[in-house]
């Protein structure tokens, strides 16, 4: 392996093109090139960047140790199939494929090929969330909202899998425990998809996650709420903020944050504090993208493994069939 990861780009829209800026930033990357189906978005960014403009996937994989796939879902599979076939490692935005099955397959071609595969959950390294990095999390009640305006681009798949994803893979990360269960309901209102949707995971320790998912919202909001024993937890995505209210019992060690004062009386009485975390000054899409490359110069697990984004999608593919089930049932 070089001393830098060669890495070409696969789909240059807007966040593509966001992805081959940031490559060049990296030190531990060299940007070989860029590829899209539409000539001219890869010749502008090339321009632009100056670099390589390829005319195919093919001419691309042979001049390169990685790709970063930031093509549409649709297309997910057909060209992460194709990559690590060829034997290289493939960094693929969320959601890693468009069905259960492609996922599986992606997971298996990853071990048959020896390579490293990376999804991009970006919220896992949103400031909000590493700033709780001190806390042991185990909640037993999670509440999210992620509302987002109308946009064209990603109607290709269900809100679910082009928003909820992003609260389902945290959700899963909070909680370390098997589903045993799962509710949902949602509707299309201007996609052919489902545009609103709500989904209630149950695990088997007793912990509920309840997670609404719109991209038809007047106001945008990414917001989700942590309630476990003795703690309290709001984090705000798009802000890059988290809050942490906590109370625990006079006399135990003195936690950081404000002394809010004492609630109860006697054997029941609670110190409760309030702390705003220090939140790191960090570019989200770069740190996974550094962490792609760490994984693959120091053969280390990725940070999102497929098997992780699998799991995910076992959780999302089951309440879109969950969905499509009430709406043909509603026909009927």
């Amino acid at each position: 392996m070089n001393e830098k990861v060669r890495v070409g780009v696969v789909g240059i829209g807007h966040l593509g093109a966001t992805h081959a800026k940031l490559i060049r930033e990296i030190d531990l990357f060299h940007l070989a090139g860029v590829y899209d189906i539409d000539r001219a978005k890869s010749d502008k960014i090339g321009s632009e960047l100056g670099v390589e403009v390829f005319s195919s996937l093919q001419q691309l994989l042979g001049k390169v140790d990685a790709v970063s796939v930031v093509a549409p879902t649709s297309s997910h599979y057909s060209l992460a199939k194709e990559i690590i076939g060829a034997g290289k490692h493939c960094f693929i935005e969320k959601p890693v494929a468009s069905t259960v099955p492609e996922a599986e397959e992606i997971c298996k071609l990853t071990v048959e090929r020896k390579v490293k595969v990376q999804v991009g959950h970006i919220e896992r390294f949103n400031p909000a969330v590493l700033a709780l990095s001190h806390l042991k999390l185990a909640p037993m009640f999670i509440e999210s909202h992620r509302l987002a305006q109308f946009k064209p681009r990603g109607i290709d798949v269900a809100v679910v899998l082009d928003l909820m994803v992003h609260d389902i893979d945290l959700v899963l990360s909070f909680v370390h425990n098997p589903v045993a269960s799962i509710d949902a309901s949602g509707v299309g209102v201007i996609s052919d998809t489902v545009d609103i949707a709500n989904a209630r995971i149950k695990f088997e320790n007793g912990a509920v996650a309840n997670i609404t998912s719109s991209r038809i919202s007047q106001h945008q909001m990414r917001k989700m709420r942590l309630f476990q024993r003795d703690a309290y937890i709001t984090i705000d995505f798009a802000d890059g903020v988290a809050e942490v209210y906590r109370a625990v019992k006079p006399g135990l060690p003195e936690l950081s944050g404000i002394n809010l004062g004492i609630i109860g009386m006697g054997d029941s009485s609670r110190i409760v504090t309030y702390e705003q975390p220090e939140v790191p000054q960090v570019n989200s899409l770069k740190m996974e993208l550094e962490l792609f490359a760490k994984s693959i110069l120091e053969d280390t697990q990725p940070a999102v493994t497929a098997e992780e984004a699998l799991k995910v999608m076992v959780i999302a593919e089951t309440i879109v069939d969950q969905i499509e089930k009430s709406k043909r049932l509603l026909n009927f």
